[in-house]
């Protein structure tokens, strides 16, 4: 998943307040006892990559619109495999309608890309957009649609009040969040970790001594995918949560409290001392500057017992990457809660992409209903590293327990949990590859001793996007 930003944070306070009323625990025991359960027994052989036949291929649920001869274009960030499995879902509504529906890839950040089509007179007909910020800025640029009737019904079916205020802007609903994230989780290989005797972390202390012993056997213990500035953001999110709390989270999300508090400070701290030490890390700090995402994934899953890292830290979505190796997820690829920091809880940290319609038309919104309803969620629930905050998607349409547990887990969450950080802010900021946070963050992967003026950047460049 890829993460920008929209550019007006004047905007997106309003969306924020919403979010100070969000809890930050709720999925922590339902990881540790149902989602992940698999990581303690090694569980899911062959069976567990099979999805009960049960309800997963229903009859559609959703009345939709024919539109024979009508041509839709859908603009997202995603590639590979995640765009791939979502084209399958398109594939499915052009089905139902008789619509043609391009896929357009769009560049990072997508407002930037958006305001380019939009000012040549050719915006797509649906954009999906990975933050809150983004949805602010194109419903201030005037490029978005309300949502029709048909997707708000949608919505109060198979929704809870938190991801539907997410997609609203001052009191009109303007999104559907089509896809979610748990970004909590730290994937592992089961064969380096059984080589090496290590049992998978519940404490941040652990998590160091496990990455002791890993490199000690000669597999480094985390691939990073610092070449990928949003990584990082997701690293330092999970940390500052748990050891800093849900309360000094969301003042630093709005800038209400500076970079240079001494709460950045503790969490850089703690980042260091996994980020300093070169034989921890996959190809050390320079090498896990040249790891893009996609290949932080895959080498950690492939090379046997013998790999370039015994774990990956990322949302469930690292499942779509896990399925471009030999790996099974829940035999071969197993999974644990991201640790907790400190005396803190374990934090649990969420995303997301909405939907929006940038045209009015009536393929836009049937677009947008079908999004919405859980006859799309299950088309790419089916494929794996897919997570959808739809309650009502039958969970047998996931592929494996993992992905099952963890959807449960967030069904069952409701409206709590706390959002991506970075996709909280401005774009100049948070959103933006090279430049703001994610700029200054693989500034300290590369120096993680350099504390002290990794918080002078990373305040400078908040308080620039900001504008205090």
């Amino acid at each position: 998943m890829r993460r920008q930003h929209g550019t007006g944070h004047t905007g997106a306070n309003g969306e924020r307040q919403g979010l100070r009323r969000t809890r930050a625990y709720a999925w922590t025991a339902l990881l540790a006892t149902g989602a992940l359960a698999l990581t303690a027994c090694g569980s899911g052989g062959g069976d567990e990559e099979d999805p009960p036949a049960a309800g997963a291929s229903a009859s559609p649920r959703v009345s939709l619109p024919q539109l024979n001869g009508e041509k839709l274009e859908v603009a997202a960030v995603w590639t590979g495999p995640e765009q791939a499995n979502f084209t399958k879902v398109l594939r499915g509504f052009e089905k139902r309608t008789g619509a043609t529906v391009t896929f357009v890839p769009a560049q990072d950040p997508i407002v930037t890309f958006l305001g380019t089509k939009i000012a040549g007179g050719q915006p797509p007909d649906v954009a999906l957009l990975p933050q809150v910020g983004a949805l602010v800025s194109a419903v201030q640029n005037k490029w978005a649609q309300p949502v029709g009737p048909e997707a708000r019904a949608e919505l109060e079916k198979n929704y809870s009040q938190g991801w539907k205020r997410l997609g609203a802007v001052d009191g009109t609903q303007y999104g559907v969040y089509y896809k979610a994230a748990n970004k909590s989780l730290v994937w592992y290989n089961a064969k380096a970790f059984e080589a090496a005797g290590v049992q998978p972390p519940k404490t941040w202390k652990d998590l160091i001594a496990a990455a002791d012993t890993l490199s000690a056997s000669g597999t480094p213990a985390v691939s990073v995918a610092g070449a990928d500035g949003w990584t990082l953001t997701d690293w330092f999110e999970n940390v500052y949560l748990s050891q800093a709390g849900p309360e000094k989270y969301d003042k630093l999300a709005k800038h209400e409290i500076k970079w240079t508090d001494d709460s950045v400070k503790q969490a850089l701290t703690t980042l260091a001392e996994l980020f300093g030490r070169k034989d921890y890390l996959a190809g050390g700090q320079s090498g896990a500057l040249a790891t893009e995402f996609p290949k932080s994934v895959t080498q950690t899953f492939t090379g046997g017992d013998r790999p370039a890292a015994a774990m990956v830290f990322e949302g469930d979505f690292v499942g779509v990457n896990i399925a471009q190796t030999e790996a099974k997820v829940g035999k071969d690829a197993l999974v644990f809660p991201f640790p907790a920091v400190g005396s803190g809880k374990a934090p649990v940290v969420s995303g997301g992409d909405v939907a929006v319609a940038l045209k009015a038309s009536k393929g836009a919104q049937a677009l947008l209903t079908f999004l919405a309803s859980a006859d799309a969620a299950e088309i790419q629930a089916r494929e794996g590293g897919f997570i959808s905050p739809n309650k009502s998607v039958d969970p047998a349409a996931y592929p494996n327990d993992i992905q099952r547990g963890i959807a449960k887990a967030l069904i069952a969450a409701g409206d709590d949990f706390r959002f991506d950080m970075s996709d909280q802010a401005p774009a100049a900021f948070g959103g933006t590859p090279g430049a703001g946070e994610w700029k200054d963050l693989q500034d300290f992967l590369a120096n993680p001793s350099d504390v002290a003026g990794t918080q002078a950047k990373l305040e400078a460049d908040a308080a620039k996007a900001f504008g205090n």
